[in-house]
């Protein structure tokens, strides 16, 4: 197919098998491609920043100068998730690992590796080196791949690989055989909660619009991530950006919007210039704008950049922000989903959520749902750093336990460092201690535990930490990023920050903690948006769980010398 002909139902499923063939191997799938050995280059932004490109250059270079051309293929993918160790080669199908990988390495890999058929040591993952198996990453054992399924395994720049991974499958079987009630019945039966951090069910959002009188619909991807310590959505659009222009056409056809907005944080160079080719090549090939895949379907993406207010990742301000004015929320109701965009129903979902979509169309609700828990379903992406020994991309199904993240996934904290906590949720979540690590994520019990899901942000807090200084940073974090539009967020953030300090320089006084409690109560029940409803979170969380580190901030008057 030239890249002018137009992809219909039916020549996509017969494109999507031609280009499967390479694809397979690295699926670990019967494998029938021209290439010997698929030499996969994490291309995510923080490997970038470490020289992935010249790694890329390199290994071609050495690749053609060796006369290997016919036998090894070099792919620059995604982020991996294995975000400490980077950059990072994946060689398939041998599930051969190398980290912390410098251009000049790329001489022995091809040399070594394809030549003499021996693995470079130095720089080989530990649990590779000696006899042990090929595929003996601890990293991964436990993650479940759905959203990320194709970061580290595909190109990303490439509209093909995507397609050859069953991509652009799941809009061609919806507008082939199935109604939107169809799709929002399937959804329903997914029971997905939006991973943006209300964990709204995904299903009901739907429906509202689809049910919404207007003449004009809209389909918005919050890709405003501004949690300190989250990536997550970041990554996926670097990674993988037609999965979630499918979904949001999927979401388009079920709700009955024919235009749709990516609403993306300016800083995030790397993603906005794949979506934006991503979008290119999805027009070029019929994917995307009148009569997708040849039937009567229309849908029309484009993007726009956020400045970095943090209160833009609440969705009236998003949506504010979309049509030029200033960010910042309003009253609810009318909910977006009935009154959004321009006046008109929108359905505004996070990227991670729209992750999930391709995946319950092709495999069914009924999939989703038995994965994770009962009121949990599917996996989550946590964006696991701190004090930890492997951070990077994580997800697991609903249901493991912080300490299974840590310490299976994570290889437990540096040294002889204990840990103390876990934040979830970023500056709206909580602080969770580490008697409580057995319990299982989910939604409920974040909530249950002070904390909540959030975005997925999770960072590690060893024993060296002060919880007064740490919740005192997420609060100056909300203070300094809050609108000002509603007195709640905007006095009571300042008059909360103002104790924090006298905690932290050993002048408060102990009715101090009643104060902080009542003006965090004020702060949750009376602030306009999530920012200020949640700000108080990692306050009062510390003061749950560490109390006795207040206290010592509690001033006590020197006693006179006895005469």
């Amino acid at each position: 197919m030239t890249i002018m002909e137009k992809l219909t139902i039916q020549t996509l499923e017969k494109y999507s098998i031609e280009q499967s063939k390479e694809i397979n191997m690295r699926m670990d799938k019967p494998y029938d491609g021209n290439y010997k050995y698929h030499v996969l280059v994490c291309g995510g932004t923080a490997c970038e920043s470490s020289k992935s490109d010249a790694i890329v250059k390199e290994l071609k270079k050495h690749v053609n100068e060796n006369g290997l051309e016919d036998e090894v293929l070099v792919i620059k993918t995604g982020c991996f998730g294995f975000c400490a160790q980077g950059p990072v080669i994946k060689i398939m199908p041998d599930h051969t690992f190398y980290i912390h990988v410098k251009p000049e390495d790329a001489q022995d890999i091809v040399e070594m590796h394809f030549v003499k058929g021996q693995r470079v040591e130095n720089i080989l993952y530990p649990t590779q080196k000696g006899n042990s198996s090929k595929k003996d990453i601890p990293f991964y054992n436990k993650q479940n791949r759905i959203v990320l399924k194709n970061c580290g395994i595909i190109d990303p720049e490439n509209i093909d690989e995507y397609i050859g991974n069953d991509g652009y499958k799941a809009i061609a079987k919806v507008l082939s055989s199935m109604t939107a009630e169809n799709v929002i019945e399937e959804m329903k039966v997914s029971a997905l909660r939006g991973r943006g951090g209300a964990g709204f069910p995904s299903w009901r959002k739907w429906e509202f619009t689809k049910n919404a009188e207007g003449d004009r619909k809209y389909i918005v991807c919050n890709a405003d991530e501004g949690d300190p310590g989250a990536y997550m959505d970041r990554s996926i659009l670097e990674g993988d950006p037609h999965a979630i222009i499918e979904a949001m056409s999927i979401a388009g056809f079920a709700v009955g919007a024919n235009k749709g907005y990516f609403y993306i944080r300016a800083e995030y160079g790397l993603a906005i210039d794949r979506v934006k080719l991503a979008l290119k090549q999805a027009y070029e090939y019929g994917l995307l704008g009148n009569n997708i895949l040849g039937s009567n379907f229309s849908f029309d993406l484009d993007i726009r950049l956020g400045a970095g207010a943090f209160v833009c990742g609440e969705e009236t301000a998003l949506l504010a922000s979309i049509e030029g004015q200033r960010g910042t929320p309003r009253p609810r109701p009318p909910f977006p989903a009935v009154k959004g965009l321009f006046g008109c129903p929108t359905v505004i979902n996070n990227v991670e959520t729209l992750g999930n979509i391709t995946s319950i169309i092709n495999n069914g609700g009924a999939w989703f749902a038995s994965i994770g828990t009962s009121n949990s379903t599917g996996t989550k992406v946590f964006a696991l750093t701190g004090s930890v020994n492997i951070s990077g991309l994580v997800e697991v199904p609903m249901g493991t336990t912080i300490r299974e993240i840590v310490y299976d996934i994570g290889g437990g904290l540096p040294g002889d460092k204990k840990v103390k906590g876990v934040q979830t949720g970023g500056p709206s979540g909580g602080i969770i201690p580490e008697t409580q690590f057995d319990i299982p994520i989910d939604y409920n019990n974040l909530i249950d535990l002070g904390s909540m899901m959030g975005s997925g942000g999770m960072i590690v807090i060893d024993e060296t930490q002060n919880m007064v200084d740490f919740a005192r940073f997420y609060l100056g974090f909300c203070v300094d990023e809050s609108c000002g539009k509603c007195a709640p967020c905007r006095i009571g953030g300042k008059q909360m920050l103002s104790l924090l300090n006298k905690f932290s320089r050993k002048r408060a006084k102990k009715e101090d903690l009643d104060k902080i409690n009542k003006i965090a109560l004020s702060m949750r029940k009376a602030s306009l948006c999530a920012l200020g409803g949640t700000a108080p979170n990692p306050v009062l969380s510390t003061i749950k769980h560490f109390e006795d580190e207040y206290m010592a901030g509690i001033f006590v008057p020197p006693q006179p010398k006895k005469q």
